[in-house]
């Protein structure tokens, strides 16, 4: 298997875990630390985006 080949799999594990994280997200108190640090890097993403979306109203 060709390095882009592999390169095109991780891209595509990662952006199902994002999808995963943004349809299944939780507050942070709730937040597993064990969880794929992939996923846990979305939810905050997703925290600061409510975040700022409260603030401008």
């Amino acid at each position: 298997m060709s390095a882009s080949a592999l390169l095109e799999i991780d891209m595509i594990s990662e952006l199902q875990l994002r999808r995963w994280a943004r349809e299944n997200w939780v507050s942070q108190k709730n937040r597993q630390n064990d969880w794929h640090p992939i996923i846990l890097e979305e939810m905050e993403a997703k925290d600061k985006e409510m975040n700022h979306e409260a603030i401008a109203g």
